[in-house]
């Protein structure tokens, strides 16, 4: 639907729409295969970066179940990688926490934090994410209305209950909800089917999926869909 009024509140995504997230993902792991040298030598032994990546994935592929939750999927895969390693399962907790701290050493898009507090200043903006970012951490926690995440809300974007606890949480109607956000299934398509209005973050310059329906908007940069915004909505209907 096109965004002929304005939004009465909005939706952030944050892996690749605030920072990029394979960077933050590397060095996470690296955190913990730091830790598992120093801690737990017969896991790091056993398991490199590259294998734990590897059973991370597999433990995901089981427990189907916890495909909303990355911290659960995390700790059972260091579990078990511990435990098969004659280790003590005791290491588990501050395995997570080494690499959970490491997760949350972002390096923002150059645009990305300017454009929030644009956009926080006038709309209530709700951090809509599957991750397990900590925005306390981070220090964007105060510049959101509310931060609803997958684990919590147990839905996963692209399925209409997430979405639909962010309007409740916000106090808006689906159609009253602007979503942004950087993948085409997960955040438009996703959104659009839960009756949310769209945007596209497409930093990457890539093609739109065929077979998946527009999103009502489409920019470069968050910096530009602020632009489009104060350009077009000058006095948000909720200020």
């Amino acid at each position: 639907m096109p965004l002929t009024s304005p939004p009465l509140a909005i939706s952030l995504d944050l892996d690749d729409t605030l920072w990029p997230i394979r960077p933050v993902i590397e060095q996470a792991e690296a955190a913990l295969h730091a830790f598992l040298c120093e801690r737990c030598p017969a896991t790091a032994q056993a398991f490199p970066v590259a294998r734990m990546r590897e059973l991370r994935d597999r433990i995901a592929a089981e427990h189907p179940q916890y495909a909303h939750d990355y911290t659960r999927q995390r700790m059972l895969s260091l579990e078990h990688a511990i435990l098969s390693s004659g280790e003590d399962a005791a290491h588990v907790a501050d395995a997570f926490g080494a690499f959970h701290a490491a997760r949350n050493r972002i390096e923002f898009y150059p645009d990305a934090l300017d454009a929030l507090e644009r956009l926080a200043a006038r709309w209530p903006v709700a951090a809509l994410t599957n991750g397990n970012a900590d925005l306390e951490r981070i220090g964007i926690a105060h510049r959101f209305a509310v931060f609803v995440c997958a684990r919590e809300a147990g839905h996963a974007k692209p399925d209409a209950p997430i979405f639909h606890a962010t309007c409740e949480r916000l106090g808006v109607q689906p159609s009253q909800l602007l979503h942004v956000g950087d993948d085409p299934l997960l955040d438009v398509s996703g959104a659009r089917d839960a009756g949310l209005r769209t945007c596209w973050i497409n930093r990457r310059d890539e093609a739109w999926p065929e077979g998946l329906a527009p999103p009502d908007l489409q920019f470069d940069t968050l910096a530009e869909l602020a632009d489009w915004l104060d350009a077009r909505h000058p006095f948000p209907e909720n200020a």
